[in-house]
């Protein structure tokens, strides 16, 4: 059984749509006991960081993750779920997060340019080609140029380079996927990005959370 954590984040049932869709057992939960005999856990979210958190911390869901990611359980972020995974997200003041990932979450410039000098829209929103890099279980697969749905203000800047698993460009060059051990997070949505979404949601539950 898969858990998909719900510490009032939102978009849970996206995710459990599409894990129904691969007729993947699932359950949106916040018990520490189901969570605890679950053999994956996906952390999706969408929201801010600063209120993340505080959910996190008043359900104990914050300690329960770093027993999870400790004990080797494969575990799946999407989104704020990625974000919130680092040391610090500038998000609300600079909002100390988990701290399972070394890194920070860094917020797009407020004039951020296309190649033909345009200025783009914060948040990024929509369809996006995402380079994924190296031969990373949950990212197999998967069609080069493949497009993935985004929608955030904030990306990931992972303190050392071999966690990035793959970017996207947007005015620049970002991580967008990103990986540690049996920990595995992307930016944008897979549930909701088609056949490249849903592919990397079957590699995930297929994954024991070894890199071999």
């Amino acid at each position: 059984m898969i858990a998909i954590l719900d510490y009032k984040a939102g978009n849970l049932t996206s995710v459990e749509r599409a894990l129904n869709h691969l007729d993947v057992p699932c359950r949106i939960t916040n018990s520490h006991k189901e969570i605890r005999e679950a053999d994956r856990v996906i952390f999706p979210g969408v929201g801010a960081a600063g209120k993340s958190m505080e959910s996190l911390k008043e359900l104990g869901l914050d300690r329960l993750l770093h027993d999870i990611f400790a004990s080797g359980v494969p575990i799946l972020g999407i989104c704020v779920g990625l974000q919130v995974l680092f040391d610090m997200s500038e998000e609300n003041d600079n909002t100390p997060c988990l701290g399972i990932l070394p890194g920070s979450v860094r917020r797009f410039p407020e004039k951020i340019c296309a190649e033909n000098g345009s200025l783009l829209k914060i948040p990024h929103m929509g369809w996006n080609t995402v380079n994924f890099t190296g031969d990373h279980p949950v990212f197999r697969d998967i069609p080069a140029g493949s497009e993935f749905y985004f929608v955030h203000s904030y990306y990931p800047h992972p303190e050392k380079q071999e966690m990035t698993l793959g970017t996207a460009d947007y005015g620049m060059r970002f991580a967008c996927a990103v990986g540690l051990r049996n920990l595995a997070a992307v930016q944008f949505h897979p549930e909701k990005s088609g056949k490249p979404g849903l592919q990397i949601l079957k590699n995930f539950c297929r994954w024991d959370g070894t890199l071999s």
